[in-house]
């Protein structure tokens, strides 16, 4: 039969390819708006960055508003009062976000070098312990490339709170275009192989 796909789609992961055959072209089509969209984010990572701060603020914003409302609706339950006060927390911290996109994001910035840095220790006393073991020094590799991540981003920062966020939403925007691109083009050929 025509309409038959090749016999490598019996496979769980054929099968999945085979589904997004018929809809190449929109995934297509989303990856090349996402490299635009990253490739402009490159070149203006202080607006994404400020950006990206107001969107998640908001999001935190409503989804506190939303828990308090939900908060009030089980008047009899034991744990309202520490529902209401997480939901508060979030409307204070979304609330700040988008007020001031500045300066939460140089907050969030410092917060996110000092993790670098900390998970980059911790793996690499992991990576001295299995020493002996076959691999541990590509562990040991990306500690050490995450610490050096989180002291170059201390070493700038405040600045470094300015570009730092949208440099990442940015890489994130052309890795996933990338990636929907190179699985469209697989779909394609699927489809033509149909």
């Amino acid at each position: 039969m025509a309409n038959q796909l090749p016999r490598e789609t019996a496979t769980p992961s054929g099968q999945a390819a085979a589904a997004i055959a018929g809809y190449w072209g929109w995934l297509l089509a989303l990856g090349i708006v996402s490299v635009v969209l990253g490739a402009l984010g490159l070149a203006l990572t202080a607006v994404l960055t400020v950006g990206s701060v107001i969107f998640f603020g908001a999001l935190l914003f409503v989804g506190g508003v939303a828990q308090l409302g939900e908060a009030f609706k089980h008047a009899g339950w034991r744990s309202t009062l520490w529902h209401v006060l997480i939901a508060v927390l979030y409307v204070v911290g979304g609330g700040v976000m988008v007020y001031d996109p500045i300066g939460a994001s140089i907050a969030l910035t410092l917060l996110f070098a000092a993790l670098l840095v900390a998970s980059g220790a911790f793996r690499a006393v992991i990576a001295l312990q299995h020493r002996p073991a076959t691999g541990w020094t590509w562990l040991l590799a990306g500690a050490v490339l995450s610490i050096l991540l989180g002291a170059i981003v201390l070493a700038q920062w405040p600045v470094s709170g300015l570009w730092v966020i949208g440099l990442f939403v940015a890489v994130e925007l052309l890795v996933n275009g990338w990636s929907c691109i190179t699985l469209a083009l697989a779909a394609r050929r699927l489809r033509a192989a149909a």
